[in-house]
């Protein structure tokens, strides 16, 4: 491992505006070595509920226009740009993602913070007439939208510093205050963040307490915002389990959740085969599969099932295995160990239950402890693991159709409705899949996979509720209220 800052990782929390330590503190670790790389402190109680307490506090004393809230994201942006380098670093270190890969999440997440700014400017609400309904006066009625007051921002492993960032920015655009919570094995990147936005803070007219960021275990720090009033909207990415959770305990606060996802990409016989094939494993392995909308299954019109399944041999065994700081890399290790395992598991049991290898299979020894090597399975059918249950992992099965009514079918044979995917040149086709696939997001001559950071993303049934995306987020994490004009009393 070449992490040039690891002796500058050893980070504490922010609260009130000061950066906080704590008695326990928890070791952050390289995935593909195991290398110690930082530290961070294990929150307690009452350090997150003064986080929490912070962040109301800063909430009410705060003053800032939409305008003002706008130069303070874009501040950040630009400091979070000039430190880019030493952020990808940071992130391939702590999270084993490839290094080309965590630069370009970098470049993703300055561009969500200015687009977060700029929404900021935008909080538009609307003229209502009254008159419109029987026996009303057209009185003068309009909408307006306002912050919300505490906004939690709970981030998983996977994209350790653009799902915070997709989380902090609409919150605060909206004119809230924000408290974050990283994953616990990946929190780094995340404090970089908050030192960003703290220094962008105190260049402004922003009160200390606007920013916070507690870092530790999800039980301690989960069930204390659960728990705390002055939370009034969470926002939550992580697995479905833990989702579910946090919406049986929440009350009344406002969530967005977006959860787990089995993502289907249909490929059809009218499309480039081998463009498909290109797209379909990249995927499902960048990040090592550890993506919420990665290809998770691949339904193809049997008539070409071998030419595909050839082509994605062909892309996998392109694909490069090593050292993430190396700029060769495409595929590195995965997370930790537990999410190695489930892998592992849902591999083994999908061959024993009759799937072929087409290419893969091989994992940990020589190739790393926690690496998976970019595997296609082939005759997978809908009741296989592989096929049934969320893989994060760089696992490709592919389950063969015979009519596009069984397809459609099969996209929907899951709990899950994040995103799918569908390679066509037939534009009926297409329609009639956009129309008839429960999920939040179809995408057409594409996979699943695609995102840009300003579009509404977020699934349907154990995907999720709510919308990230600037504007969408912004919704969420703000309220309308009316404000009615009427004729008054006297002539004066």
């Amino acid at each position: 491992m070449s992490l040039d800052v690891a002796s500058s990782l050893d980070k504490r929390m922010l609260i009130a505006g000061k950066w906080t330590d704590s008695e326990n503190r928890t070791d952050v670790v390289h995935p593909y070595d195991g290398e110690r790389i930082g530290s961070v402190p294990m929150a307690t109680d009452v350090q997150v509920r003064d986080a929490v307490e912070a962040a109301e506090a800063a909430f009410d004393a705060s003053t800032l226009s939409a305008y003002q809230r706008y130069e303070l994201l874009e501040d950040t942006a630009d400091r979070l740009e000039e430190r880019a380098e030493e952020v990808a670093q940071v992130i391939t270190g702590e999270q084993g993602k490839p290094i080309g890969e965590a630069r370009t999440e970098v470049d993703r997440a300055t561009q969500t913070l200015r687009l977060s700014a700029e929404q900021a400017k935008r909080m538009f609400g609307e003229y209502v007439p009254m008159d419109a309904q029987k026996g009303f006066a057209k009185d003068h009625c309009f909408t307006q939208r306002e912050p919300l007051g505490v906004v939690a921002a709970i981030t998983p492993f996977n994209f350790p510093l653009n799902l915070m960032v997709h989380k902090v920015g609409p919150a605060l655009a909206a004119g809230n205050a924000v408290v974050g919570k990283p994953a616990t094995n990946t929190p780094l990147s995340a404090i970089l963040l908050f030192e960003c936005l703290q220094d962008a803070v105190e260049d402004s007219p922003a009160p200390d307490g606007l920013v916070n960021v507690v870092t530790g275990s999800g039980s301690t720090v989960g069930d204390e915002l659960l728990a705390h009033d002055a939370v009034e909207a969470i926002s939550f990415t992580g697995s479905t389990g833990v989702g579910k959770y946090l919406a049986e305990n929440s009350g009344m606060k406002e969530l967005t959740l977006e959860l787990g996802g089995n993502d289907p990409t249909i490929v059809w016989h009218d499309t480039d085969v081998e463009a498909a094939a290109e797209q379909v494993v990249g995927g499902a392995c960048s990040n090592a599969g550890q993506v919420c909308n990665s290809v998770e299954r691949v339904i193809v019109h049997e008539s070409i099932e071998d030419e595909l399944v050839d082509a994605m041999v062909d892309a996998c065994r392109s694909l490069t295995i090593g050292d993430p700081f190396d700029e060769e890399t495409d595929i590195a290790a995965m997370v930790d160990g537990d999410q190695f395992e489930d892998v592992v598991e849902i591999f083994e049991e999908t061959i024993e239950q009759g799937a072929t290898v087409e290419c893969g299979g091989d994992y940990g020894g020589d190739l790393g402890d926690w690496v998976f090597e970019p595997t296609v399975l082939s005759g997978v059918t809908p009741e296989m693991p592989a096929a049934k249950e969320e893989t994060f992992g760089p696992l490709v099965p592919v389950i063969s159709v015979d009519s596009f009514d069984e397809a459609i079918e099969e996209a929907n044979n899951t709990n899950y409705g994040l995103e799918a995917g569908l390679f066509t040149q037939d534009i009926d086709r297409a329609k009639r899949a956009a129309d008839a696939i429960n999920a939040g997001g179809v995408n057409i001559n594409t996979v699943s996979g695609f995102r840009a950071d300003h579009m509404p993303y977020g699934g349907f049934k154990d995907s999720g509720v709510g919308k990230e995306g600037i504007k969408y987020a912004v919704e969420h994490f703000s309220r309308e209220k009316l404000v009615g004009f009427h004729q008054g009393f006297t002539d004066v």
